[in-house]
């Protein structure tokens, strides 16, 4: 498994995650990674039974990883990059092996086309006829593709894990902890606090609804670089305490179990982790439009969608969402019917399923 780098985000979780789920029985895993100071998610890999590694010692700019790669995946069996850049290189290097040497690659997307930069849809359009087999995590993901590649790609729903994280639901203990009152409206979302995850707009929002119900607070749980621009934003709004950033949450599925509707403002996504999680946990969610969201989300039916970057709209679905109990009720029980199909199971087995086939088609 080769991915850029391994701090908390969706696709280095969804890393962890399957790692855990596999069938230690079918293969060994190694994954490789290139930051070394992106590493947060190493020991919960090492954990699962994986071994892992970081090829770049210092700087990508020193070309010397590339060869740190090319003896890693020399007489792999499967090589499976989840970002854009490794998945690139292992692509490239893979051509200078001798071909009974030479791994079977997969590449899954993780985010659609236009959230990558420039160049890096460039160097991925030009190398991705390398492949032997491409995943998308979402229908809009490989939608989001040139089109001469969309039809290489499969769709492998990544799922959660159902049963730890509707067994680590405590809806009570979660709220006393947050301070939330039984009369009290509950707004959460789960977002790293980068550009792409709207929190400019989820701010905006958030003070028209407080300003109308009183009733209704919000929570992040996230870590970012935009954190300092971020309270920047949240003090000159005057929202005070009615919004409340709670930085990286270990324990933040638990406290997922105490919203009582799930949020995201998201300007790019592929299909976010956390609102599979929400869905399991029967919340009823109120986002945007971006990506994959409305594969899992029907608008008035498991919640409410608004288009990208439309503060005003978000606002709005989340007072109507907030002030109405029976609604909000039906959409919680559609929320979770949607959930029940997310179980990670179905992808890790869906995965092994097509890694075992390249290699059979490579004896």
């Amino acid at each position: 498994m080769l991915v850029k780098g391994l701090d908390r985000g969706g696709a280095e979780s969804l890393l962890v995650l399957s790692s855990r789920f596999r069938n230690p029985d079918l293969a060994a895993i190694e994954v490789a990674h290139l930051s070394p100071h992106r590493t947060e998610l190493v020991s919960e890999l090492i954990d699962t039974g994986a071994t892992v590694s970081c090829l770049v010692q210092s700087s990508m700019l020193d070309p010397r990883w590339l060869w740190r790669l090319r003896r890693t995946i020399i007489g792999a069996a499967v090589v499976h990059s989840h970002s854009p850049v490794p998945a690139v290189a292992a692509r490239l290097m893979s051509r200078t092996i001798r071909r009974c040497d030479r791994p079977r690659l997969v590449t899954t997307e993780h985010n659609v086309w236009d959230s990558h930069h420039r160049l890096t849809r460039l160097a991925e359009q030009v190398t991705f006829g390398l492949d032997d087999a491409h995943v998308a995590v979402s229908d809009a993901v490989r939608r989001s593709l040139p089109e001469p590649l969309q039809g290489q790609v499969e769709v492998v729903v990544a799922g959660v894990d159902l049963e730890a994280i509707r067994a680590g639901a405590d809806r009570d203990s979660a709220r006393r902890e947050l301070g939330v009152a039984d009369d009290e409206i509950l707004v959460g979302t789960i977002a790293n606090l980068r550009p792409q995850k709207g929190y400019r707009d989820l701010l905006r929002a958030a003070s028209e609804v407080t300003a109308s119900n009183s009733q209704v607070r919000f929570v992040a749980i996230g870590q970012g670089p935009d954190l300092s621009e971020l309270t920047d934003l949240h003090r000159s709004s005057g929202l005070g305490d009615r919004f409340r950033f709670l930085g990286f949450r270990p324990d933040a599925a638990r406290l997922l179990s105490g919203f009582d509707i799930f949020c995201l403002a998201s300007h790019h996504e592929g299909l976010p982790v956390a609102l599979m999680e929400a869905l399991a946990l029967g919340i009823p969610v109120v986002a945007t439009r971006a990506g994959g969201i409305p594969e899992l989300v029907q608008d008035q039916h498991q919640g409410r969608l608004v288009e990208v970057g439309d503060w005003r709209s978000l606002a709005a679905a989340l007072s109507a969402e907030a002030a109405d109990d029976t609604t909000r009720k039906a959409h919680a029980d559609e929320a979770a019917a949607v959930g029940d199909g997310l179980s990670v199971g179905f992808s890790v087995r869906r995965i092994e399923k097509i890694h075992a086939q390249l290699v059979r088609t490579a004896l």
